[in-house]
């Protein structure tokens, strides 16, 4: 019997899994609440509230509708640190209230309860990540045993990166001009949605996180103590240490370099087996990822933001077919159905992980094995690429930008959509190495023009599932960089 291969199992459990997760969604209508008493801590599920409110010191401080339970609970996350904090509800024109709450949490179903398989899924490639990368970019330096040819392959890789953001960005940019998906909102649906979201302030909690100077990222990027660089997992830390190692092994005696290049290169043998060992668990991961994702995220705010989504996705696509097969094609010299064949795996995992980090173990053996780009060229291009080559979420910032203003009414001139286009591409160097990458890159985006970015609030929603589309594009780019500059090289032989 024919073996089904592994991105056909991928594929399959990424339908079964949706299916599963729908069948199984969470109740949007159901709270669970955990409090303590006098004598034991309870637990009350209450349903089909009309209203529900906090109250702080006998005042109240935030009132809620139905339908808002995502808002509720983030409300609660925020403020769980007042010990005053009680809620009354009303349902059935009802009131109840409750004190010393402990959690207030969704109701879990068959499908949320499975996504540890997923979550652990993930860790596993992203462990590998990390050694792999090291043992590749050592192996790579000391191989190429010239200086000036590092020189010259970071630099291209750099150029490269910086050409396809801005390319993205301005993509996205003509794309929501175009189809104008601010004006296709109702007032209601606009309403409703900054109702729905207005106590999460993303805006708020990315802004705190925001601290860029050029200058101070450049100077970053040397470690001052490389295993905490591994431990945190910089990863342009970390490949500014193996690069340095690796090209420092050419200066040692030809014994001693062969020695370690041999133990290193063993090393990467050995991690992507150990990738191939945890590809196999790749269907179930996808299965328990996917259907938790869709039973809890659900498919109502889809209807609402459908044009947006829309300019997103079409967006990604005119990227991939306009900037990356030319790339592909003409610069990689390689047949665009046999490279995207090659990177089914990959983007398969990228698309459910919505990780570049974590699917960068994958996108290095696909590269490798099935592009036959050089391990010195993918162990260099790839890491750096996952740190900040974002094309896929710059497209999308230039596509959340311009919708943002158009709900708000503010009109985008040449100046301020070249600022935008600017922007992006440093934010996208620049606060690479910061969790939450996304939302800040679109703070610094929105502020830049002049755009309030409490209008974050507005497509916060759909972020999870449009993060996961724009991750292909990600690892999609870095794999066609590297398989141009690969190509680049071996013409210079």
């Amino acid at each position: 019997m024919k073996k089904i291969p592994l991105h056909l199992k991928i594929m399959l459990a990424l339908i079964l899994g949706a299916i599963f997760g729908s069948l199984f969604s969470v109740d949007t209508n159901t709270l669970v609440i955990n409090y303590k008493t006098k004598q034991t801590e309870k637990k009350i599920v209450i349903k089909n509230w009309t209203e529900f409110t906090y109250i702080l010191n006998d005042s109240t401080i935030k009132k809620f509708q139905s339908k808002e339970q995502n808002s509720i609970i983030k409300f609660f996350e925020k403020n769980s640190k007042y010990q005053e904090l009680k809620i009354t509800y009303k349902i059935n024109n009802e009131y109840n209230t409750i004190s010393n709450i402990i959690n207030i949490s969704k109701k879990t179903t068959i499908a949320t309860a499975i996504r540890p398989l997923g979550d652990m899924f993930i860790r596993l490639l992203s462990f590998l990540a990390i050694p792999l990368v090291i043992a590749s970019l050592i192996v790579g330096a000391a191989s190429l045993g010239d200086i000036k040819k590092l020189g010259r392959i970071g630099l291209k890789t750099f150029t490269l990166f910086m050409v396809t953001t801005a390319i993205a960005i301005t993509i996205g940019i003509l794309v929501a001009n175009i189809i104008r998906p601010g004006e296709k909102l109702s007032e209601t649906s606009k309403q409703q949605l900054i109702n729905s979201t207005q106590s999460l302030n993303p805006a708020s909690d990315a802004m705190q996180n925001i601290d860029f100077s050029l200058i101070d990222f450049v100077v970053d990027i040397v470690p001052k103590n490389p295993f905490n660089a591994l431990s945190t997992g910089n990863m342009l830390q970390i490949v500014f240490f193996s690069v340095f190692f690796g090209v420092s092994i050419t200066f040692i005696s030809i014994e001693k370099r062969e020695l370690l290049i041999n133990v290193f290169s063993s090393a990467s043998d050995t991690l992507i087996k150990m990738v191939g060992f945890v590809m196999e668990l790749a269907p179930y991961g996808v299965f328990a990822l996917i259907a938790a994702t869709v039973a809890d995220f659900g498919f109502e705010i889809i209807s609402t933001l459908i044009w947006y989504i829309f300019a997103v996705l079409l967006g990604l696509f005119f990227h991939a077919v306009f900037v990356y097969m030319p790339i592909i094609k003409f610069m990689g010299k390689y047949d665009i159905s046999k490279f995207y064949s090659g990177m089914k795996n990959a983007m398969a995992i990228a698309f459910s992980t919505s990780s570049s980090a974590a699917t960068l173990p994958v996108t290095m053996d696909c590269v490798e094995r099935n592009l036959n780009v050089p391990k010195n060229i993918s162990g260099f291009v790839l890491p750096l690429g996952a740190t900040i080559n974002m094309d896929g979420t710059a497209l999308y910032q230039g596509v959340a930008a311009v919708f943002i203003a158009q709900v708000y009414g503010i009109d985008l001139g040449l100046g301020e959509q070249l600022t935008i286009v600017f922007t992006a591409v440093l934010a996208s160097i620049g606060t690479a190495p910061v969790p939450g990458v996304g939302i800040i890159m679109l703070v610094m985006i929105l502020q830049s023009v002049h755009i309030p970015p409490e209008g974050i609030a507005l497509i916060i929603g759909v972020d999870r599932l449009l993060d996961m589309a724009r991750t292909i594009n990600n690892i999609t780019g870095d794999s066609a960089v590297a398989l141009a500059v690969a190509t680049g090289e071996q013409s210079k032989k």
